[in-house]
């Protein structure tokens, strides 16, 4: 099986490892459009490759570093300079060097700025205060930068860039209401929202509110769509996915994965992660699986779902 493509940008509930998972449920080719509202590390396109597409995340800074890898104002070369003068700089003076680049971010957002913190960071965790100021602090590993390590980031980049250049993507700022306005009947919507019910402070906040509005949007798509989210872990279970997608025409294929980012290990949790799809479809994934249709949640409610295994 070929590895996913890694992009260069790590954040939280980034789906590296599940984007097979997602790509089995896109069973033709996308005839319109693939349209993101929440793009995060753009792992899933990436890794789907839509022809065209419209990446959209209200991150502002997450959309300025994939249109300037998009028109070249930042290159594999670029960045490796960057991270390899810089990081013999945290090798030599320490944390203040990461510090000083991140008042520099938060007075004057730079593309290479952002790839240094995004890799320095405590834990790798993306995270701003209310007032959009970067606020994570540095990992305590002036080597950080080590060749090899800034080699591994390099090559992310030249992937990426290349493969920006044979497709047809606009990377804009904007929120989910917004970009989900844009759909038309042969595109296909991926949603990947904050998860609802849990602590986010990725960039801005997550409401019920916004919850409530995002499933009434999908449910009025024209087109088809998949949204993913969290149905249970070990502490508890997210009471959306039956209250809100119980409806006979959604699917809702649960299967279980990790998380390796967070910020301590406590969060760094299995999870049964949903994928729901306004069609009929199964994923094809090599961890535990389980297709719900809506009329079986009674059934299954007491079960253990991880022990449930669908056939490939």
């Amino acid at each position: 099986m070929t590895p996913p493509l890694v992009p260069p940008i790590k954040c939280q509930g980034i789906k590296t490892k599940i984007v097979g998972a997602i790509g089995s449920l896109v069973q033709t080719t996308v005839h319109g459009r693939w349209i993101e509202p929440f793009c995060g590390s753009c792992v899933v396109p990436f890794n789907v490759l839509p022809k065209r597409a419209i990446l959209c995340d209200s991150n502002e800074h997450i959309i300025r570093f994939y249109s300037d890898l998009q028109s070249g104002e930042i290159t594999s070369a670029s960045v490796r300079e960057y991270l390899s003068e810089h990081g013999a700089r945290l090798k030599r003076q320490g944390e203040d060097v990461y510090y000083e680049i991140r008042e520099q971010f938060n007075r004057v957002p730079d593309s290479h700025a952002f790839v240094f913190l995004n890799r320095a960071c405590f834990n790798g965790v993306m995270r701003f205060n209310r007032k959009g100021r970067y606020n994570v602090p540095f990992c305590r590993k002036p080597e950080r930068f080590a060749r090899a390590y800034v080699s591994k980031i390099a090559n992310q980049i030249s992937a990426c860039a290349e493969l920006l250049r044979s497709v047809e993507w606009v990377f804009q700022t904007a929120g989910f209401r917004e970009t989900l306005a844009l759909a038309t009947e042969n595109d296909f919507v991926y949603a990947d929202p904050p998860y609802a019910g849990r602590h986010v402070d990725y960039y801005n906040s997550w409401s019920e509110t916004d919850e409530q509005d995002l499933s009434g949007v999908l449910k009025k798509l024209p087109c088809r769509f998949v949204l993913s989210t969290w149905y249970e872990n070990k502490y508890r279970k997210n009471p959306n996915v039956e209250e809100v997608w119980s409806d006979n025409e959604f699917t809702i294929n649960l299967f279980e994965h990790f998380y390796h980012v967070g910020s301590s290990e406590s969060l760094r949790n299995s999870m049964t992660e949903a994928l729901i799809s306004n069609f009929s479809a199964k994923i094809k994934c090599e961890n535990k699986t389980i297709t719900i249709q809506p009329d079986l949640f009674e059934s299954i409610a007491d079960e253990d779902v991880n022990g449930v295994i669908l056939p490939a």
